[in-house]
């Protein structure tokens, strides 16, 4: 393992830091509580440099501009595995961009490794092993047991000898800086709070509700989030959105009834039923200019030559995916291509010129697209 050390202080921090500005090149990671609290934070920052790595405290730490100043070095190369869910919790707690982000499973992506887990990139690697149960563990408790601090270690130890054989692959099949231009805008990716109201727009499948349905099912959410927030719990764990679905789809007006439909279990019932049941009947009571609508985008209707277009590109996206060794829906998803048939672009600049794209989509596809769109009757 990997020397490491605690940084409990500011003053620690601030030396590490002034100490890591001088590398080339470092490895981050993030652990955080969102499996155990309400509101989710960072627990712990693990940093690894050429020598060593630095395991950083935040529940101990006041002042974390030595940290965001080495995030924002634009000369310092910042290897993160996954980065989006660290970009925005960073975004959240230190509203920092990380510049010159290099992300090894975004690279992975160009490589045609479909295996991108960090823990079977060890494994393929380096012959590392990584236990997965550590990825549920409460990192906000303290003291840290050992093998907590074992995997905290390990999961940066490897990150800047890892960088450097996909950095060297990316090179070697001309695609660095494809990977480059992902890397930009998953470090441009801002955190968006899950709790706005109305809460129904993050919940799956709430598009297809009608507006009866849509309003119940809003404030059995608005319920959950409250007792959540009063119970410091995520809210998967006060009633899952199964059980949501269930109560705004069937409307039970018993108690009883939330639990021979199965939508609550008896102990969940007997905490949260009242609530519930109040929910929804205040839902049924709504006069129809009071329901509340989902959002709908209007597309145009989708003519003959369009859905024409949109099969041709779907099967060139096929073929060039097995060509580029790359996953179809990372190399034009179908969002995308629609946009693309609906505007029929006449040449390769026509294309760039919309916007959608990706240079190095654009490089990669955009010959390819034209083409198939000639093809459009």
């Amino acid at each position: 393992m990997l020397n490491f050390k605690f940084i409990e202080s500011d003053g620690e921090l601030k030396t590490v830091c002034r100490g890591l500005g001088k590398e080339k090149i470092i490895g981050v990671d993030l652990e955080a509580d969102s499996m155990y609290c309400f509101k989710e934070k960072i627990c712990l920052i693990q940093i690894a440099g050429k020598d060593q790595a630095f395991l950083v405290d935040p529940f101990l730490i006041n002042d974390f501009s030595p940290f965001v100043a080495l995030l924002e070095n634009q000369e310092l190369v910042k290897i993160f595995h996954g980065a989006d869910f660290d970009v925005r919790s960073i975004d959240r707690e230190m509203g920092c961009r990380i510049e010159n982000l290099f992300d090894t499973e975004i690279a992975c992506r160009f490589l045609n490794v479909r295996e991108r887990g960090l823990g079977a990139l060890l494994k393929e690697n380096f012959d590392v092993f990584v236990d997965k149960k550590f990825q549920k563990v409460d990192w906000s408790r303290r003291p840290l047991k050992d093998d907590m601090i074992a995997y905290s270690v390990g999961d940066v130890a490897h990150l800047i000898a890892l960088h450097d054989r996909i950095k060297e692959r990316l090179e070697r099949m001309n695609r660095f800086s494809w990977a480059k231009e992902e890397f930009e805008a998953q470090a441009s990716v801002r955190y968006e709070s899950n709790h706005q109201l109305p809460l129904f727009k993050k919940f799956k499948g709430a598009g297809k509700m009608d507006n009866r349905t849509l309003a119940i099912l809003e404030n059995l959410l608005q319920v959950r989030m409250d007792i959540a927030a009063k119970k410091d719990l995520p809210l998967f764990k006060i009633m899952s959105s199964q059980s949501l679905q269930a109560l705004a789809t069937h409307r039970p007006k018993a108690i009883d009834t939330m639990v021979s439909i199965r939508a609550l279990s008896k102990k969940q019932a007997d905490m949260y039923g009242r609530l519930c049941q109040e929910a929804i009947a205040s839902a049924m009571a709504l006069s129809h200019g009071q329901l509340p609508s989902y959002p709908k985008t209007r597309l145009p209707r989708k003519s003959p030559r369009v859905l024409e277009c949109i099969d041709l590109l779907k099967k060139m996206r096929e073929r060039s995916s097995v060509s580029l060794g790359m996953e179809p829906g990372f190399l034009i998803n179908n969002n995308l291509i629609s946009a693309i048939a609906f505007e029929n672009p006449k040449t390769k600049a026509d294309l760039g010129k919309m916007d959608v794209m990706r240079n190095w989509q654009l490089e990669a596809l955009g010959d390819e697209i034209i083409k198939t769109l000639g093809h459009c009757r």
